[in-house]
This record gives structure tokens, C-alpha cells and sequence, in this order.
């Protein structure tokens, strides 16, 4: 089992599969934040076992930051924190899927939505 916390269900550990790697090795799943009202995606990150568990507890989002090395709550400089309402993996286990509900902006440019900018228009797209 490569995904261990001693806060983290057996269970759920189980389930967990690498989608990256934290520079000291230590396996993470890709960690997608959605706004729970609205269904918009707000931002993706990464997560360690410990990020999970925390996440798990305090119902605060807590992602593995690979550029400083270590958890975050997202949130707790800026005070934009995304409460916790569920959490669901996906049918691989290398990504889990947080619906928030976001006090302030997600994105550290002070966007709403790390995807709110816009590229083109995808020809043939259904509306």
C-alpha cells in the first residue's frame, strides 16, 4: 500500500493509485476542486496521503504544494478556503474529486476559477 497515514482508512488507502510523484518520492493523486453549487471546476492540485487525511478531518481542502514541499490549506494566507461538502475517487483511484464550497476565489491571481480563461471555442461543440 502506497498511499499511508495513520488518519487515512485502510480502505480508502487501498484504493488510491500514483498519478505523480512528490520530489521525495512519496506518491500523489490529482485533487480536482469543484464549486458544489454551481458544478464549475475551480481548480486542480495535487494530494499526499497526509493532504487526504487532513482534508478528511478538518473538511478544510488540503493539497501537497511539489514546488515548497509540503501541505497546504488552501486558504489559510489568503482566508479564500474551500470547505469540504464531499469527496469521491475516481474508478482508477489517481484522482479524487472535492465539491467545495469556496469562501472567495479559488486561483491565486484572484480569478473565481483557475479555468476562467478562455481559449477558443471548440468547432462542432454542442452548447
Amino acid at each position: 500500500m502506497e498511499f499511508t497515514d495513520p488518519s487515512l482508512d485502510p480502505d480508502l488507502a487501498a484504493r488510491l493509485r500514483a498519478a505523480g510523484r512528490a520530489p521525495d518520492g512519496r506518491p500523489l493523486v490529482t485533487a480536482v476542486a469543484q464549486d458544489a453549487e454551481s458544478g464549475r471546476v475551480l481548480m486542480v492540485a495535487w494530494m499526499d496521503a497526509a493532504a487526504l487525511g487532513a482534508t478528511l478531518r478538518t473538511g478544510l481542502a488540503t493539497y501537497y504544494s511539489r514546488s515548497r514541499q509540503e501541505q497546504w490549506v488552501k486558504g489559510a494566507s489568503s482566508g479564500h478556503v474551500q470547505h469540504v461538502v464531499d469527496l469521491a475517487v475516481d474508478c482508477d483511484g489517481d484522482a479524487v474529486l472535492l465539491r467545495v464550497r469556496p469562501q472567495g476565489p479559488a486561483c491565486h491571481t484572484g480569478l473565481a476559477s483557475c479555468f476562467d480563461t478562455h481559449v477558443r471555442r471548440v468547432e462542432g461543440a454542442v452548447a
